[in-house]
């Protein structure tokens, strides 16, 4: 596997029951890329994403992560290359914001001095003042800071890929674009590899170096923004026409 793809996913198909989830996905996911993977509920685009941090197994095929199959990685070690931000953050409540950011480098054996530095610089990065926040705990935090927490949690022992499941799906718009801003500007300053499940086609035009469209459990578009305006295949129009229908407002 060439040294700039992060994953591959060689004729993936996950079934329960006899039913495919998810089938015949064939695609690389680049070094330092954010993919956007586009969707409407029930599309299969959260399950493609926890295929990758083997929250998932495939029933056929495989996923390659830095060139070997999931299934051969010791799977803890697998997640520990691996931040994950869900929409609830999932935040430990009787952990102050510093110890929930340094929760992975504690695990991985880091030095309890090298773990406040790392806490402070990433709160400072992903915007929160650590004087002030690093001793609050998460139920003193907005919705919006409590994503940026899980954000600098995810970023904590500097791991190669992210995966973000509609992070900031709950937040008002106004915070929600804050975010989105924040994150493009975050992913581009570190190279992260990043993919980002979302069903707002708005929030994909704003991070995504390319989007993969999601439909019935199958990749069915991929490419660029530009590429994605010229698709002709008929979920894609369905959500180009949600987008005029932003700009129109």
């Amino acid at each position: 596997m060439p040294s700039d793809i992060a994953v591959e996913f060689r004729d993936v198909t996950l079934s329960r029951n006899h039913r495919p989830l998810v089938s015949n996905l064939n695609f690389t996911i680049r070094q330092g890329e954010a993919l956007i993977l586009l969707g409407r509920s029930g599309s299969g685009k959260t399950t493609t994403m926890k295929l990758i941090n083997r929250l998932f197994t495939p029933t056929q095929g495989e996923v390659l992560f830095e060139g070997m199959s999931t299934t051969q990685w010791n799977e803890i070690k697998l997640r520990r290359k691996i931040g994950y931000v869900i929409q609830e953050t999932g935040l430990f409540p009787h952990f102050t914001v510093e110890r929930n950011v340094g929760l992975v480098p504690s695990l991985e054996g880091w030095k309890p001095k090298q773990i406040k530095t790392r806490a402070y610089e990433l709160l400072q990065l992903v915007g929160l003042n650590p004087d002030k926040f690093a001793q609050r705990y998460p139920h003193e935090l907005s919705g919006g800071q409590k994503q940026r927490v899980g954000v600098a949690r995810a970023l904590a022992a500097d791991p190669p890929v992210l995966l973000m499941d509609e992070p900031f799906g709950a937040l008002d718009p106004i915070t929600r674009l804050e975010l989105q801003q924040e994150f493009k500007r975050l992913q581009q300053e570190l190279g992260k590899t990043v993919v980002f499940v979302t069903h707002d086609i708005q929030e994909a035009f704003v991070l995504a170096s390319r989007i993969g469209l999601m439909h019935g459990g199958e990749l069915v578009v991929l490419g660029s923004t530009e590429e994605f305006l010229h698709s002709q295949h008929p979920e894609a129009q369905a959500f180009l026409q949600c987008l005029k229908t932003y700009e129109l407002q």
